[in-house]
């Protein structure tokens, strides 16, 4: 490991150095990718410089106690020599995270598709909820939601509902949603105050870049037709929305929330490559099984992840058996405390797989 670093300390300074040069700036590709080297590499540089640090404290320290006979300057040197053994121990573990692959999608938007599941109107008025919560968490993060299209049910629940989060490390942070979302509450339409269960699918995926995949347009097949539901006049009185089938996969995807039918092909397009992109994603993590088992949730869209209890105000996710009694604050877009416990774990699995190896 620390041979590693010490490569990457080297690294880091040689990109400084070149960072430096006067005609670097002139060169804007050269340019914003050694920014984003000296981005990635900066956290683990820092904790690399402090565990040096730390470690000559230990050295001097010790020193100290060898040859200092003053009572008073022997204990502060206990004190030095205690606080930098157990910062050392704390870097160790973290320079290990650092240290960890990363997942090379973890920087990118994400397309989020929510589609109602068992439960009828009740569901559909769930994944409405749970649309709004994610466009709450958004926002408190400084991310540009964007409606790609949208099917409702007439008394305001989303039967299926596809939007981009752009924004740094919207995947990072979002990709442990993918999975069946569970509520457990007396619905709105029940009159005998009996609880109900009903589920709705999340499937988060990041947006893939023209690069990302090879897509064939002669592959793409393009309907339009005249948009339905909300928009006013000029939707709904124009062959505006769009229905693209991709027919290798036969995956068909419908656009109608833009005016203008470009518009919606470039939208529909940006959801094709996503899903495409999601599928050799799942091929090589079915390639990789005992790599994906070290993780926290397998993204498979029907693993249960996540309840959300009404009658006793509690979310709890069964990957991690977190249990948070604050389910309002939680539908609201507080989602960091459920996220970063996720992220922990991931890592935890990660490392420990790691060291048995």
């Amino acid at each position: 490991m620390f041979d590693r670093l010490e490569d990457l300390l080297i690294r880091y300074e040689e990109v400084m150095g070149e960072l430096q040069e006067p005609d670097v700036a002139n060169d804007t590709d050269r340019f914003r990718r050694l920014m984003k080297e000296q981005s990635d590499l900066a956290p683990i540089v820092e904790a690399y410089k402090e565990y040096k640090q730390c470690r000559q404290d230990v050295e001097d320290s010790l020193a100290m106690l060898e040859e200092e006979s003053d009572e008073e300057l022997r204990e502060l040197a206990k004190e030095e020599l205690n606080g930098a053994k157990a910062r050392i121990e704390e870097l160790e573990r973290e320079m290990k995270i650092l240290l960890l692959p990363k997942d090379p999608n973890d920087d990118k938007n994400v397309i989020v598709e929510i589609r109602a599941g068992a439960g009828g109107d009740e569901a559909a008025l769930f994944a409405a909820e749970i649309y709004r919560m994610y466009v709450h968490y958004a926002e408190g993060r400084r991310w540009r939601p964007e409606m790609i299209s949208l099917n409702e049910n007439g008394i305001g629940g989303f039967k299926e509902c596809v939007f981009m989060l752009t924004g740094q490390g919207a995947f990072s942070r979002l990709k442990y949603e993918s999975g069946v979302h569970r509520v457990q509450r007396v619905p709105e339409t029940e009159s005998g105050g009996r609880i109900h269960t009903s589920t709705i699918t999340v499937a988060i995926m990041p947006e893939a870049e023209e690069v990302d995949v090879e897509l064939d347009m002669n592959d793409c097949k393009f309907d339009v037709f005249r948009a339905s539901g909300n928009g006013g006049q000029c939707v709904n009185t124009t062959d505006s929305a769009v229905r693209l089938t991709h027919i290798p996969t036969g995956i068909v995807i419908s656009c109608q929330d833009e005016k203008s039918q470009l518009k919606n092909k470039d939208k529909a397009l940006k959801v094709l490559r996503a899903r495409l992109y999601e599928l050799e994603l799942a091929k090589q993590h079915d390639a990789e099984a005992e790599a994906r088992k070290s993780q926290v949730g397998t993204g498979d869209r029907s693993e249960k992840i996540r309840t959300y209890n009404f009658p006793q105000g509690r979310v709890t996710d069964h990957r991690i058996k977190l249990t948070l009694h604050k389910l309002d604050t939680v539908l609201g877009g507080d989602l960091d405390e459920i996220i970063d416990s996720l992220i922990a774990a991931d890592q935890s699995a990660k490392l420990a797989k790691m060291n048995e190896q």
